[in-house]
């Protein structure tokens, strides 16, 4: 906002026979104070400053104000904060609050070198574009665009990340696979239209094990939606066997990842596999009797009836073996509703209907997984060049870690634990809060009027019990 509108008053309907009237006036006040929570939980998961580690400086140490930690953390944080912008952070800059989170010594900005930042503690949104827009190497010719995120370093932490809590191995995990669109709006590097979404997009490839997040890959839409995912299980999978070498992994995705290549390669690398199977008239001859008898059980019922068969099935060309088919026959109100899935189980492991009706369906929680990506930004790929787009997925996808993590930690146990990223920003991290710095203390006043005061105590009381990062 501009100074002009800071020293304006804006004039409201009287209350009873007082005057109201506002003004962005109130000095050292954020509207963010529940971000303390997600700076508890970076001390004790060090996400933020490991994300940092990804980045290589080649600035002049002597000139620098902001480290890279400092404007990794203030960039993730604004994401998880709601502030999807770089043009946000030239206001959020003064924000003492913001300082504080990012660790900066000095939150108020009042002994900045330079007499027009004081006042302003953070970067602004040219510094923080920086740190999209710098290509994998630096020449010596390059002057401000200096900051190098290695990307192979960020695809493994997040499977470090994800490891971590653990205290044993588990016996199983399930990886589920899936693609969305991600609509643009210029020209950027890599623009195709995708006729299934009838517009310009990528194809962002998604990979998560229950809620943690294992890989966002920024792709054109000119793909198949599993092309690639091989090498991206295949990094994936060594690295979580590196640390569990016994731990079964079970791959899960829909029609579009049933693929020749994929089966083969979960087959040669000792990896389950329950994949959704397009239908065609071969399948659904299969099960003409069981189909049939799903609509008589519903005309006399008028509830919806299914029945399951399961059988070995090869496609004439693409398929280099014949498979377990497992299919659903069911009858609705609409009408037939067949569903096929192909699977490397045997019936000893998984019977037909629990299979698809447990193991299977369970892939329906991925879609809430990467709404939250939205609800964090991952949309926001409106540069130029699909490097610096996949970096702003990244921070985005490093914004979901850290906000999982706050659930994971903090909100086990309360009504919140389920809650995703929108609402816990709203019930948990927007509080209004009085900045007050001193020599040797920040207050912080959070607001009285703030309704889940309750829960936002149990919350931190939960985060305390747990010992810091190292």
């Amino acid at each position: 906002m501009s100074t002009e509108c800071n020293a304006k008053l804006f004039e409201f309907h009287p209350l009873g026979g007082r005057e109201v009237r506002g003004g962005f006036d109130g000095g050292a006040i954020s509207s963010d104070g529940g971000g303390l929570l997600l700076r508890e939980v970076e001390k004790r998961t060090g996400i933020v400053k490991r994300f940092a580690a990804c980045f290589t400086d080649h600035r002049e140490a002597e000139r620098i104000e902001h480290t890279v930690r400092e404007l990794v953390g203030q960039r993730v944080y604004g994401l998880a904060l709601g502030y999807e912008d770089l043009n946000d952070h030239d206001e959020l800059r003064r924000d003492p609050l913001l300082a504080v989170l990012v660790e900066k010594e000095d939150p108020t900005g009042e002994r900045r070198a330079r007499e027009r930042d004081r006042g302003k503690a953070l970067a602004g949104k040219s510094t923080l574009n920086r740190l999209e827009l710098t290509k994998e190497e630096v020449g010596e010719e390059e002057r401000y665009k200096k900051i190098v995120m290695d990307q192979a370093a960020v695809d493994r932490l997040l499977v470090e990340v994800f490891l971590k809590p653990y205290a044993a191995a588990p016996k199983g995990i399930v990886l589920d696979l899936d693609a969305t669109d991600d609509p643009l709006y210029g020209h950027q590097e890599g623009r195709f239209f995708h006729g299934y979404y009838g517009d310009y997009c990528y194809l962002p490839l998604y990979i998560f094990c229950g809620e943690a997040l294992l890989c966002a890959r920024l792709r054109p839409s000119n793909i198949d939606a599993s092309a690639g995912c091989e090498e991206e299980l295949e990094r994936i999978v060594k690295q979580i066997r590196e640390a569990w070498p016994g731990v079964k992994i079970t791959i899960r995705g829909d029609s579009g990842f049933c693929r020749e290549e994929l089966m083969k390669w979960c087959e040669d690398h000792g990896v389950d596999y329950v994949l959704g199977l397009a239908k065609n008239d071969r399948l659904k001859g299969e099960i003409v009797s069981e189909q049939e008898q799903a609509a008589a059980e519903y005309r006399q019922t008028g509830k919806a009836a299914r029945r399951f068969k399961e059988f070995s099935y090869q496609t004439r060309e693409s398929w280099s073996r014949a498979r377990r088919v497992v299919a659903k026959a069911e009858h609705l109100e609409k009408g037939a509703n067949p569903r096929f899935v192909v699977t490397s189980f045997g019936r000893e492991v998984w019977e037909a209907r629990p299979l698809y009706e447990e193991l299977y369906c369970g892939r329906g929680e991925m879609e809430n997984r990467i709404k939250e990506q939205l609800m964090l930004f991952a949309d926001r790929t409106s540069t130029a060049l699909m490097r610096s787009n996949q970096i702003r997925l990244y921070f985005s996808s490093i914004a979901y870690v850290l906000l999982q993590a706050l659930r994971r930690l903090g909100l086990q146990g309360t009504e919140l634990a389920q809650a995703q990223a929108t609402t816990i920003r709203l019930k948990v991290l927007k509080i209004g809060a009085l900045i007050r710095v001193t020599v040797r203390k920040v207050w912080i006043a959070l607001a009285g009027g703030y309704p889940y005061a309750e829960l936002w105590a149990r919350i931190w009381g939960q985060l305390q019990q747990l010992p810091l990062q190292a």
